[in-house]
């Protein structure tokens, strides 16, 4: 641990280096540092031009931009946060925000948000934000967990290809991957180097919950029934109908997608932006479509944690920066920034943009779940950072290599979970 932090200043050290702290400035322009992890091409040129935008028609409020990156971004923004070096607009995701929020070190955006921008995001997209009667952040940018299917190899196959009105069950996922796989080859590669956001996530759509809030606020672990589908399907594709990769487990996202251009696996769970990667690695000629995650009891409800832009509490200038927020996410700029970072945008008006719509690159099966997107379980759970780093990953990874039984995954989860998370609730 002591390692992490050290490491950390050190990124916060470099990351500040050569930047002005946000003030007034000798000829009492209001500078203020804006922290972007934007890291795709395209992403990170948008929102440098939309900065550059702001800056030549606001000549008074100069808005410098930072390069983060998401790489122990927790760790970097608390050693900051301590040592009064904080940017002023900050950009993270929101199941990232509880500790800082009720930590005190970002400004509740309740009274400085205009009407325009509070309307436009559903009420689901708030959830994620709110703490307590505050609001720590503007959601603005979201994505799905999909399946990135070889199209060729299951049009071969014949098996029915789902659709977002006729999704699979999970039930109906093994039995295709099960059906796909053979000769070597593998009906899906689960990368889960992070086991515990998509498992969490998906396992909304099968009823699952996890965590469980009671009448005195605070929360407990349970894993019941629904929580059980998700992890059950994966390690049993795995374990015993050998229809899923067991190397592609400890792996990213990114790692898997040499072997799927190869025709080593038909399919692979990844979130929605990996569709840029794809676009820009595949080999001429490599035919893949976008299906949507399987469905359960819950449909295909999945929990997201949508990108955010927060405002720290040591802002002298919060009502400046909150109206470059507001001028960042007009919807025409939201739609610059979802396309620049192939996610979808959380606002109404800038979800309804022809561009999201099309059927190339599957956008339009991404925006077609958009309404089935809520709040990741673990949104608004104290701890929750370290419950995921100390108990839950390695709990997740035994399980699903077989190391350790559904039995003992509970026990963990919940005991050892549970004593965690105590010490963030007393």
């Amino acid at each position: 641990m002591r390692t992490r932090i050290l490491v950390a200043a050190l990124a916060v050290a470099l990351l500040l280096a050569g930047c002005s702290s946000g003030g007034t400035r000798d000829d009492g322009r209001v500078t203020l540092r804006f922290q972007s992890l934007a890291w795709q091409k395209e992403s990170v040129e948008a929102n440098r031009e939309l900065v550059e935008e702001w800056n030549a028609t606001h000549p008074d409020v100069r808005v410098e931009y930072v390069q983060g990156s998401w790489d122990s971004v927790h760790d970097q923004l608390l050693t900051s946060f301590e040592g009064g070096e904080a940017p002023d607009i900050i950009h993270d995701a929101s199941d990232d925000l509880a500790d800082f929020a009720y930590g005190g070190y970002l400004a509740d955006l309740t009274g400085l948000l205009p009407e325009r921008l509070k309307s436009d995001i559903p009420p689901s997209g708030w959830e994620t934000v709110t703490f307590d009667d505050g609001v720590y952040g503007v959601p603005f940018l979201q994505e799905p967990r999909v399946l990135i299917a070889n199209a060729t190899w299951l049009k071969e196959s014949g098996v029915r290809v789902p659709t977002p009105e006729h999704p699979w069950s999970w039930d109906e996922f093994r039995q295709v991957t099960e059906r796909l796989a053979g000769d070597g080859k593998y009906g899906v590669a689960w990368p889960l180097k992070e086991p515990v956001s998509a498992t969490l996530n998906l396992s909304l759509s099968a009823g699952g919950r996890l965590f469980h809030r009671g009448a005195d606020g605070k929360v407990t672990v349970r894993f019941e029934e629904g929580d059980e589908v998700v992890p059950r399907t994966v390690h049993e594709q795995v374990n015993t109908d050998r229809s899923a990769s067991p190397t592609t487990l400890g792996s990213g996202g990114s790692d898997t997608l040499p072997g799927f251009f190869a025709g080593k696996y038909a399919m692979v769970p990844l979130g929605f932006s990996y569709r840029q990667q794809i676009v820009q690695q595949a080999p001429e000629g490599f035919d893949w479509q976008v299906l949507p995650a399987p469905s359960g009891t819950g449909g295909l409800t999945q929990g997201v944690s949508p990108q955010t832009l927060s405002v720290a509490q040591d802002c002298p200038y919060k009502k400046e920066a909150a109206a470059f927020l507001d001028f960042l996410l007009q919807p025409r700029n939201t739609v610059r920034l979802a396309l620049g970072d192939w996610m979808l945008p959380t606002g109404r008006q800038a979800l309804a943009d022809p561009a999201l719509h099309t059927a190339e690159h599957g956008w339009a099966t991404g925006t077609a779940l958009a309404a089935q997107l809520r709040p990741a379980p673990a949104q608004t759970v104290r701890g929750y950072p370290e419950w995921k780093d100390k108990v839950a990953t390695p709990a997740f990874q035994e399980y699903y290599s077989g190391a350790i039984g559904l039995g003992e995954l509970r026990e963990r989860l919940e005991e050892d979970g549970n004593l965690v998370l105590a010490r963030y609730q007393r």
